[in-house]
């Protein structure tokens, strides 16, 4: 068979090295500048040689080879480099991943104070999950007392003083423990209870208050065995009883709360469930105190800043902070970058920075105490609705989202 043999007359070696870039271009610039090349020719000459037809085989092959794996290899940095950079841009957050079914809602997450890496997480579907090495990984918790019903649970609520710990949730269902949450008891309710219990609070030794969606405001002091009404009625009869209060939406009044938060002082802030008007309540007022609406959209949420004052958000995405600290319906916005999704929650992790979460994985940072808000465009590809923003302190803290979603702060 006859082949191709590269003949050299200025004695080079005909033999292939190995194709790389660098070895290429310094081969074409010395050819180029040896003027001994120019004169240099490469004479066909026929061979019949086995072995020197195998050889130049296996070159061939190598080259192509080589070149490939060249070629293939730039894309891959390319794409390594874009994931890398999408990850430090999310620096501040990393994804929690659970081994729980997709349709998940979260709803609460707390921490034993006498052991800050023990923690339980809330949700939807009979959702209770347990961490043991601050909340990296988590695992299943089976309570006994909480399956023996052919209930499908939503635990809405969960708080701990100390090693006492108390759950709540819909159907209406109370979990107690004293022992940091090694067993939990599960105390007997009244079934004229008004409306779902959505809040609890552990205050103190064996004590708690606990709130219902139709504004019954409880505390007991004896493990929950009996419970006294904080506030002398609902906030339907208060409403509907004082239908020449002035408050828009508020005659004959039969809905629920949406939403309810309480700051560290024990006062509360609610938001009625089509959103037309607000409430708040004081320790020590026999009522709630509705109070209207100060912007034109409806209120999604409404909750404490760290510094005393309200924050307030609206359907469609729209942020404002009350004027001064206390309670006030004066209330200025302040412009976001929410892309026309709703933001859900806000959680402030000091009295200057804090974070708001809403719909789509929108997620937003502020450094000044909310003056102005930043996006975290890398949250934007969660493909999640981000419900909830927890601060437990200035180091640890969570955004619960449905699927499953758990974000955990790095700092």
């Amino acid at each position: 068979m006859a082949t191709l043999r590269f003949t050299d007359c200025s004695n080079l070696t005909s033999t292939f090295l190995r194709p790389s870039l660098p070895s290429l271009s310094a081969a074409k610039s010395r050819h180029s500048q040896n003027p001994q090349n120019r004169s240099c020719t490469f004479v066909p000459r026929a061979s019949h040689q086995q072995q020197q037809d195998d050889q130049f085989s296996i070159s061939r092959r190598r080259f192509i080879a080589d070149t490939a794996a060249v070629s293939l290899a730039v894309p891959q940095l390319v794409g390594f480099e874009q994931a890398a950079r999408s990850e430090e841009a999310l620096s501040e957050w990393e994804r929690v991943y659970l081994p729980i079914d997709p349709g998940v809602v979260l709803l609460d997450i707390a921490f034993v104070p006498d052991d800050p890496n023990h923690g339980f997480l809330l949700g939807t579907r009979q959702t209770i999950m347990e961490t043991k090495d601050g909340g990296n990984t988590w695992a299943p918790r089976s309570i006994p007392s909480a399956e023996d019903e052919d209930f499908n649970y939503r635990f809405n609520s969960i708080s701990f003083k100390g090693k006492e710990g108390w759950i709540v949730g819909k159907p209406a269902i109370l979990l107690y423990t004293s022992d940091a949450g090694e067993s939990w008891e599960r105390i007997p309710l009244s079934a004229q209870l008004p409306g779902d219990m959505v809040y609890i609070k552990a205050t103190g030794e064996k004590s708690a208050e606990m709130v219902t969606d139709e504004g019954a405001i409880y505390v007991t002091s004896n493990r929950g065995y009996n419970w006294k009404a904080a506030v002398q009625e609902t906030v339907s009869a208060t409403l509907n009883r004082t239908v020449s209060s002035g408050i828009s939406g508020a005659s004959y009044y039969t809905g629920t709360f949406n939403t309810v938060n309480r700051s560290p002082d024990g006062r509360y802030v609610a938001v009625s469930s089509r959103g037309n008007f607000y409430l708040t309540w004081e320790p020590g007022q026999p009522f709630w105190q509705p109070h209207n609406r100060a912007v034109a959209r409806r209120i999604q949420n409404m909750g404490w800043r760290a510094d005393g004052g309200l924050w307030l958000l609206v359907r469609g995405g729209g942020l404002y902070l009350s004027k001064g600290t206390g309670l006030t319906e004066e209330f200025e916005e302040v412009q976001v970058q929410s892309r026309g999704f709703g933001i859900l929650d806000v959680g402030y992790r000091s009295q200057e920075e804090a974070w708001a979460a809403g719909g789509s994985g929108i997620l937003l940072r502020t450094t000044n105490g909310g003056k102005s808000w930043i996006r975290d465009k890398a949250a934007d590809n969660i493909a999640a609705n981000l419900y909830s923003v927890k601060f437990l302190d200035d180091k640890k803290g969570f955004v619960l989202g449905n699927d499953g979603v758990l974000l955990r702060y790095l700092g």
